[in-house]
């Protein structure tokens, strides 16, 4: 018996029969979308999506923002605004006149008591504060104004030293507290008081410039005879001088700031003193209780108005210069 020949199956015959005489169709091709092309199409988004280097920025950028805020909320000083100034050149003149009124209305030792003990519990407050408060920080600033006026005024009355003498050694102590400063912080800055022995170098600085601009003030008037009103117009012009260094010349943001810092004291003293000085010391003769109270009053209204806005609070953008 002859045996069936095998089949053949011709190519391209789509009706061409296999061996168990089925019919053979082609293939059907299956078209995946090109979202499912896990090939190329996911890798290619996530390269678009996240970037390797948005991956490694993204978290230092938090953690340097983090810092920032908490460097920012554990700052003891306000940030420097007009609001700053102006509260500023008052406490100077009210430290000023409040001084001469208590040493010449009580005892002077009595005064002096007072006051170191106004300051003291002043500068406690402050230190234990756990960040800047508006109504603590100028409080302590007050104190230092009336509590340094004394003591400068002491060491000239009392003592008997000469108002340059005195000048030049609260020149060279502020010198030598700036240098220890930055010898140890690598800054000046007031942006950076964040920590207790950079409020402790601040402080020290403050009253430090206290003392000398009384010594400056009371020897352009008396020593120099210019009198309050003219060392006041002098001291105006100065305490722009370096405002005008940092817009035109690029002075250094830390040495324009504590340039005006120290002009201030005399600024403001000698305006207090011209208005309420009697005529025949070269004042107005409004008397200095009077003024202390007025100037005290506005005081207390500028800081209430920050308390309340805290307009004078830094955002936590970090800065490095004053």
């Amino acid at each position: 018996m002859d045996q069936p020949s095998a089949r053949r199956r011709i190519p391209g015959d789509v009706n061409a029969y296999d061996i168990d005489a089925q019919p053979t169709q082609p293939t059907p091709r299956v078209a995946y979308p090109r979202t499912f092309d896990i090939d190329r199409e996911p890798t290619q988004r996530m390269r678009q999506v996240v970037r390797p280097d948005a991956i490694d920025a993204q978290p230092t950028r938090r953690i340097q923002r983090v810092v920032a805020a908490a460097k920012s909320a554990a700052r003891k000083v306000p940030e420097v605004t007009i609001f700053f100034w102006i509260i500023k050149i008052l406490t100077t003149g009210m430290g000023e006149t409040t001084s001469d009124y208590l040493v010449r209305t009580i005892n002077p030792f009595l005064a002096v008591g007072i006051g170191g003990t106004a300051f003291f519990a002043a500068l406690a407050l402050q230190f234990l504060a756990r960040r800047y408060m508006p109504w603590i920080y100028w409080l302590a600033v007050a104190m230092v104004a009336i509590f340094g006026t004394m003591v400068a005024d002491a060491i000239h009355v009392q003592l008997g030293v000469p108002y340059v003498i005195s000048a030049s050694c609260f020149a060279i102590a502020l010198a030598a507290i700036f240098a220890i400063w930055y010898a140890s912080e690598k800054t000046l800055s007031i942006h950076t008081i964040y920590t207790r022995r950079r409020e402790l170098f601040y402080w020290t600085t403050v009253v430090t410039t206290f003392a000398l601009g009384t010594a400056v003030g009371d020897m352009t008037a008396s020593t120099l005879h210019l009198g309050y009103f003219i060392s006041g117009v002098l001291f105006a012009a100065l305490f722009a001088l370096p405002a005008l260094g940092y817009w035109l010349f690029g002075l250094s943001e830390v040495a324009a700031f504590w340039f005006a810092y120290i002009v201030t004291r005399p600024l403001g003293a000698s305006f207090a003193d011209w208005f309420g000085r009697p005529r025949s010391f070269g004042g107005f003769g409004l008397g200095t209780g009077l003024i202390s109270l007025i100037l005290a009053i506005i005081i207390v209204g500028f800081v209430g108005y920050l308390a309340i806005t805290r307009s004078d609070v830094e955002n936590g953008t970090s800065r490095t210069s004053a």
